[in-house]
């Protein structure tokens, strides 16, 4: 055995090369601590630590995961066909006239793809002394490993960031919304206030976000013609990254905070795909959602409200196959069935919904995993509802038909590496990741959202 062996020398040869101390650990589990601790139970010894980073993060993006994912392919745009023409079907007696000649009422719609970017790195001198006795490992290929992470998890907040919130104050500069949902604007999205006292919007158009501070709330942005006060509402004009699912439910003349989207203008409001409210209703396009609100006021989650948002997916032609929801209403709806439990004998499953799993379900007991055998997947970065008294609410539920939802991806996630320490004017390994893609709703109607929801 080597003199003053390390603590993973010692092991190894102890057990004679690949005993079972080794097998079970291995060399990524063992690490001394670079510094001596006394006590007076144990004398002097090295704490040992593994060079494996645990994660104290939620990373899940189960909607990300669920979403059908396709090539963008050779188009930035598609059409919606929006109605049968008119007169152009009717019976014919046998000797009468061939119904008028009529086409097809044609929407366009278009969305250019967006870019997720995430940036890491490691100084070349850290990367050398972590992989000596007592280092970390390979510390480049562990931030490597987490900005994967990292990137996939912002991609997925992005696809759930709600749309629009109401302020406890602010400024021409500034807007404070509750300091949780905060993280739904982003540095670079434009956004529009709307003055509740007034009933018109204090920018008509969209000022760009500087700054977010997700601790206190304050969304910095571009100057907007009046002072944003307590009550108003700031909503997304434009994203910087992703559409979000909120964004495609958004202009369906229900409410923030209780203030009705039917009081808003063409310059306000969210523009997903750069449709308008008007745009959205106009002529025979019924392209708004189903929405299910209640004026700012909480409520609790009913089967009638879900019932509902089935049924007008399915009166508009769809057929619901998610039922996506926060933990909180996941466990509401648990409880809501808890009369109707009957037993007779308990079969365990779980539901595929894309690459997620549903959580374990049994079919005749109070664990749900479907409901009326649509999927039921929860996901933590669902948006809240905020009260008409700036309270955060639970989480929305949304009820959607993925047909006719699809990530359209221009570029999958590349990664590019940067040594060019000229170039950096440092000696530090930079890695950049980036994905170029969009969520597409190709019919919008076929989507539903329950909200102001008790949490």
């Amino acid at each position: 055995m080597a003199t003053n062996p390390s603590l993973f020398q010692y092991f190894s040869q102890a057990q004679r090369g690949r005993g079972l101390l080794e097998n079970v650990f291995g060399p990524d589990f063992m690490q001394k601590q670079s510094y001596f601790t006394v006590d007076s139970a144990t004398g002097i010894f090295n704490a040992t630590y593994g060079r494996k980073v645990w994660h104290a993060l939620n990373n899940q993006t189960r909607f990300w995961n669920a979403l059908p994912r396709v090539v963008w392919g050779n188009s930035v745009g598609w059409r919606v066909r929006t109605d049968r023409g008119s007169g152009r079907s009717r019976p014919i007696t046998e000797t009468g006239s061939l119904p008028t000649v009529d086409i097809s009422n044609i929407e366009n719609v278009q969305s250019l793809p967006r870019i997720v970017g995430t940036t890491f790195g490691a100084a070349v001198k850290a990367i050398f002394t972590a992989n000596l006795e007592g280092g970390a490992g390979d510390i480049l290929a562990m931030e490597h490993e987490n900005a994967e992470i990292d990137h996939v998890k912002e991609i997925n907040e992005e696809l759930l960031a709600g749309s629009a919130y109401i302020n406890s104050g602010g400024s021409t500069t500034t807007s404070t919304v509750p300091a949780s949902v905060a993280k739904n604007f982003k540095i670079g999205d434009s956004v529009t206030v709307y003055d509740t006292s007034a009933n018109d919007w204090i920018n008509t158009g969209g000022v760009a976000v500087s700054a977010v501070n997700t601790s206190t709330g304050v969304v910095t942005h571009g100057t907007t013609t009046a002072a944003v006060a307590d009550g108003d509402i700031t909503a997304i004009f434009s994203r910087a990254g992703m559409t979000s699912i909120d964004d495609i439910v958004w202009e369906d003349g229900a409410a923030v905070g209780g203030t009705s989207h039917a009081n808003y203008t063409a310059n306000g409001g969210v523009r997903a795909y750069n449709l308008t409210y008007a745009d959205r209703t106009a002529g025979t396009w019924n392209a708004g959602a189903s929405v299910q609100y209640n004026s700012g006021t909480g409520r609790d989650l009913s089967l009638n409200l879900l019932d509902n948002a089935i049924m007008n997916i399915r009166k508009n032609g769809g057929e619901p196959n998610l039922i996506l929801m926060g933990h909180d209403q996941y466990f509401k709806l648990e409880r809501l069935l808890n009369s109707q439990q009957r037993y007779l004998g308990q079969e365990e499953f779980e539901v595929g919904v894309g690459d997620e799993r549903t959580f374990p379900g049994t079919r005749t007991g109070l664990i749900l995993s479907t409901y009326l055998g649509i999927p039921i997947l929860t996901d933590n970065d669902v948006p809240v509802s905020v009260s008409s008294a700036d309270a955060v609410l639970g989480q929305n539920v949304y009820v959607l038909d993925t047909d006719s939802i699809e990530i359209a991806v221009a570029q999958p996630t590349q990664y590019v590496e940067n040594r060019d320490y000229f170039a950096a004017n440092s000696l530090v390994v930079r890695g950049l990741l980036y994905t170029m893609a969009e969520l597409r709703a190709r019919n919008i109607w076929h989507t539903a959202k329950i909200a102001d929801l008790n949490t």
